[in-house]
């Protein structure tokens, strides 16, 4: 496995973990989540931030498992989708008028997942999917 692979398979991992860890937060702490996440004071409702909880717990283990696996198809295309979801996670918070650093994390984010996506893919034709 070249660095760039092993560095990248490292990141999946910790992203995974970031992501299970912000789910788990909004599950314990939803108010808190849904203000850093970018969004308004409001009361969003607890059957919401569940959802976004549950959510993003599932998707940060799946990420770890396909990192674990080394299965780089399944995470080529999982980055890819989690770069539409930044981007379309920063335009949400955009439209109700987040600060700009909110909006930033969520474009940076998708920039990052965009850029694994595209070394997951390399090493997918390199090695056949699992390496």
């Amino acid at each position: 496995m070249s660095p760039v692979t092993k560095a990248a398979r490292t990141i999946a991992i910790l992203a995974g973990l970031l992501l299970a860890v912000i789910g788990v937060r909004f599950l314990v702490d939803p108010l808190q989540a849904q203000r850093t996440f970018g969004l308004g004071k409001g009361e969003a409702g607890v059957a919401l931030h569940s959802a976004v909880g549950l959510r993003d717990v599932w998707l940060g283990l799946l990420l770890i498992a396909f990192a674990w696996l080394k299965n780089w198809q399944a995470l080529a295309l999982w980055f890819t989708f989690g770069a539409a979801v930044c981007l379309g996670d920063a335009l949400i918070v955009a439209g109700e008028g987040a600060r700009w650093p909110y909006i930033a994390f969520h474009l940076a984010s998708g920039i990052v997942c965009a850029v694994l996506a595209a070394i997951a893919l390399r090493a997918a034709r390199r090695g056949g999917g699992n390496v």
